[in-house]
């Protein structure tokens, strides 16, 4: 099932300053992969792929030489993602007999506990982050194809203890997701003209990919239309539940932790293109016209490669300022882009256009390898011990050896977070 090759012809340049040849490690997974975790810099790596089918679910782990030491199969469809934690154990979220479920597997693949939170019929878990002690998890209605007769829920917030107790839930109205972008076409029936008008949905069919973020006492909970991509993200107090504030209904974007209960809520879509920055109290504190796959380094700064929807690409690495400007990186080529790891230096590092591309803290890119790859479905960037990089493109895992630093410790040093693809932003 599992084959290691290289790339031969693959050239680094010598400004690299350890050597010419650059020969990437490839590691066959049983399907596409959906998520990549760590629990430490030395490896293993934990894959979560489809298996045989898209309704198979598999687990591999990864020594950071390429050997696949295990591999489990679930059912399931492999979302939403797996998730690390603290304490050295996976956690994946599967159907069970009674409803969705929350399983613990250990470094040696083996299960510990199963966890069934409380949920109604026809609720489907959108997103999940694991606590210290227990899980925050955001629930939605299950397709329509999935519910059977079970009625139409909205979509909640909802706190459990490690033993699956709920602590609290709360609901979550989403209103009017309307957008000036997104009209109905006008139509002409025989006994009135009904113009174009913003568009609203009757029920909200939750995408399933919104993320759940935590940081300090407050999470960042979002869910977006599928159809048309409009949404909002709510803030709410970790402690009891209660919903802090919500951003007006915008085009989805990246997101991702700031700071200390701060969060970046991206929009790129119908004439947006922006990240916004907002406090604890969900107050707007900053604004960029700017949206991308956002690093934030130690001091607090923010940085990454842009993605927007057209080409030939218009896509710069952008720093965003403190006072809302913008400082212009290298250009950048193609479109589909790895979600950047920041090394301890400053250094970004991302797979975009075929290309493994680094950009340092003064904003200079170095090409680590090229290959002519059209791949566009991608993990996120992991940066792990001595200088390897380690992504995904479709169903094959990725090894490269750099010469870049530890992964950088901050808010927001890589896609989702940390090693443990975990969005959780602790005090201590």
């Amino acid at each position: 099932m599992t084959r290691i090759a290289s790339w031969p012809d693959a050239i680094l340049p010598d400004a690299a300053g350890f050597g010419s040849m650059i020969v990437p490690t490839r590691v066959a997974m049983p399907g596409q992969v959906r998520s990549l975790v760590a629990h430490h810099p030395a490896g293993p790596l934990y894959v979560t792929s489809h298996g045989a089918g898209i309704l198979e679910t598999v687990l591999s782990a990864v020594d950071l030489s390429g050997a696949v030491l295990w591999q489990r199969t679930f059912p399931g469809t492999g979302r939403p993602r797996s998730r690390g934690s603290r304490q050295g154990v996976m956690w994946l979220a599967r159907p069970g007999d009674g409803g969705p479920v929350l399983e613990e597997i250990g470094p040696d693949g083996e299960t510990g506990s199963v966890i069934a939170p409380a949920c109604d019929a026809g609720e489907e878990i959108s997103a999940f982050v694991v606590l210290d002690d227990g899980f925050c998890i955001s629930w939605a209605a299950a397709p329509p194809y999935q519910r059977g007769n079970a009625p139409y829920r909205e979509p909640r917030v909802a706190r459990y203890a490690r033993d699956g107790r709920c602590l609290w839930s709360s609901p979550i109205s989403l209103g009017a997701l309307s957008h000036a972008g997104v009209v109905e076409a006008g139509v002409q029936t025989d006994w009135e003209v009904r113009p174009k008008r913003p568009w609203t949905p009757q029920e909200v069919d939750v995408d399933h990919w919104e993320p759940l973020l935590v940081s300090g006492d407050r999470v960042a909970a979002s869910f977006v239309e599928e159809r048309s991509g409009i949404g909002a993200t709510f803030f709410l107090d970790l402690a009891g539940g209660g919903i802090v504030a919500s951003t007006k209904p915008l085009p989805t974007g990246r997101k991702a932790i700031a700071g200390p209960a701060e969060f970046l809520i991206g929009s790129q879509g119908y004439g947006e293109f922006s990240t916004t920055r907002y406090d604890r109290d969900g107050a707007q504190v900053a604004r960029w016209n700017s949206h991308g796959a956002m690093l934030v380094n130690a001091s607090g700064a923010i940085r990454g490669p842009e993605l927007e929807n057209r080409l030939p690409s218009h896509s710069r690495f952008r720093e965003l300022t403190g006072t809302g400007a913008l400082v212009d990186g290298p250009a950048l080529t193609g479109y589909y882009t790895s979600y950047p790891a920041l090394d301890c230096a400053g250094t970004a590092v991302f797979w975009r256009d075929g290309r493994l591309l680094a950009i340092d803290s003064s904003l200079g890119q170095q090409e680590y390898f090229a290959t002519d790859d059209s791949r566009n479905v991608m993990s996120r960037t992991l940066l792990l011990d001595s200088g390897q990089i380690a992504f995904a493109l479709d169903s094959e895992l990725l090894l490269f050896q750099t010469p870049l630093g530890p992964l950088a410790s901050s808010a927001w040093p890589c896609g989702d977070g940390n090693l443990h693809g975990n969005p959780v932003r602790w005090t201590d």
